[in-house]
């Protein structure tokens, strides 16, 4: 058994002792110095040896500490002077004794075998777990250094309704759930719920990243990629018509969207009606538009204006999305590639996938982006057979629509759904942007993957979203 010391005195102390008194401390064997009866318990138990003289004398304490193997010391006193004569005085005995004490005075204590509690720290921290919206981690378990935290699932966070197995966990993990005073083990199929805590174990940092992510609610897009939305002209390039139809898309995407600013990078300016429209545009505080005139490379002016601007959804046409899908992919932001009858005609947007786990990641995005364009969305279940997984994406989806009231049409069919929305030019497609998309077309031809054809729909209005597997 262990035989623990603790020099006790002082008001704190006896609200230590009494929570001493009633835990269970079978294994161990407690040596009580004390020196004011009030600072006693009222009840004893039997491995508890009780001791009153005054520690801050060498001559009694040092007999104590040289006849018995303790395993620890607790320093839990009410007066800085005998707190820091008492620990002089058990390290003249020991220089290695194990010795934790609780400072409210902010002592400066370096001593690798002493555990300093700062009180005043310990307090502030409890008092700040009672505040809305901030992180609550573990302070007295583990590395205490945020490796442990919990998290509660707000109403309408980005995470509600999705399965614990479709959460991307890199470098964390979801370690337990909290519901109804009760704790759930979590399965890959486990959903989760709002108002639900989480215990969130992993890096800290990774983990302050994730309490954000858990935080931010619905009618943030184009969050978290970016603050911007942003269009690349190139007046040698394009027409006045194509210029006007981008920019109209451009602007009015800006103006549903929470965007910031929208960024128009203008490249080989030509003088002319289009070019006064375009500076016409920078009368309005919202709108930066930013003329090249030292002929760089595409991709140099875009990766420089990404890099300053925070953008996170780029607004571009066919043409430059056919001839730029790498350079497009490899940024990792939302990419809207517009149609050729005007946003201002789409009424609904459509959803082709036949990978659940993925889109249940990029729901949240898809929901939050149809909501503030106040479009329905079409969820096209094309799977003939029973598969679980489409079904809790089904579930996903279904339970979403509930929640923000945004209408959600499952379309149960076992038609190719392409040739069905072919004809159509009202709606909005979002892709799941992976590099399996950047494929030789002709190689779709001979796939059953029905995000490979995505390019049949290029003539209309796709939003590409990235995904890293």
């Amino acid at each position: 058994m262990k035989k623990i010391l603790i020099i006790a005195d002082g008001s704190e102390s006896r609200a230590f002792l009494q929570r001493l008194e009633n835990l269970d401390t079978s294994e161990n064997i407690y040596h009580i110095v004390y020196y004011r009866d009030t600072t006693l318990p009222a009840k004893r138990r039997e491995q508890f040896l009780y001791y009153r003289f005054d520690p801050t004398s060498y001559i009694k304490l040092a007999p104590m500490i040289e006849d018995i193997d303790f395993f620890q010391v607790m320093l839990v006193l009410g007066n800085k002077i005998d707190m820091q004569a008492t620990y002089d005085n058990l390290r003249r005995v020991d220089q290695q004794l194990s010795i934790v004490m609780l400072d409210k005075w902010d002592l400066h204590i370096d001593d690798p075998h002493t555990v300093v509690l700062n009180q005043h720290e310990r307090i502030a921290n409890l008092l700040s777990n009672y505040l809305p919206d901030i992180p609550l981690w573990a302070q007295n378990i583990g590395l205490g250094q945020g490796e442990v935290m919990e998290i509660k699932i707000p109403f309408g966070s980005a995470y509600v309704y999705r399965h614990v197995g479709n959460i991307e966990q890199k470098r964390w993990r979801i370690a337990a759930i909290y519901r109804n005073q009760k704790i759930i083990l979590p399965e890959p199929k486990t959903m989760l719920m709002p108002d639900d805590a989480i215990l969130a174990v992993g890096n800290p940092n990774v983990l302050k990243g994730v309490y954000k992510s858990i935080k931010r609610q619905f009618g943030q897009f184009p969050h978290p990629y970016g603050q911007n939305t942003y269009t690349f002209i190139d007046m040698v390039a394009m027409n006045d018509s194509q210029i006007e139809l981008l920019c109209n898309d451009a602007m009015l995407m800006h103006a549903k969207l929470n965007s910031k600013k929208l960024i128009i990078r203008v490249v080989n300016p030509r003088l002319g009606k289009m070019l006064d429209k375009l500076k016409g545009y920078h009368e309005s505080a919202s709108i930066d538009v930013l003329f090249d005139f030292l002929n760089l490379s595409m991709q140099r002016i875009v990766l420089g204006d990404l890099e300053h601007n925070s953008i996170g959804l780029f607004i571009t046409d066919k043409a430059f999305f056919t001839h730029h899908m790498l350079f497009l992919y490899r940024l990792k932001i939302p990419i809207l590639k517009t149609g050729n009858n005007g946003f201002f005609n789409i009424r609904h947007s459509v959803v082709l996938s036949e990978e659940s786990d993925k889109i249940e990641q990029l729901s949240s995005v898809i929901f939050d982006c149809a909501s503030q364009l106040g479009l329905d969305i079409s969820f096209y279940d094309f799977t003939a057979d029973f598969n679980e997984e489409r079904e809790k994406i089904i579930e996903h989806f279904e339970n979403l629509s509930k929640l923000f009231e945004e209408k959600v049409r499952i379309i149960k069919t076992d038609k190719n759904p392409i040739r069905e929305l072919l004809p159509q030019d009202d709606f909005l497609q979002f892709v799941i942007f992976e590099k399996k998309l950047l494929e030789p077309r002709w190689m779709a031809f001979f796939s059953t993957d029905i995000e490979k054809h995505y390019f049949r729909f290029l003539d209309k209005y796709q939003l590409f979203l990235p995904y890293e597997s």
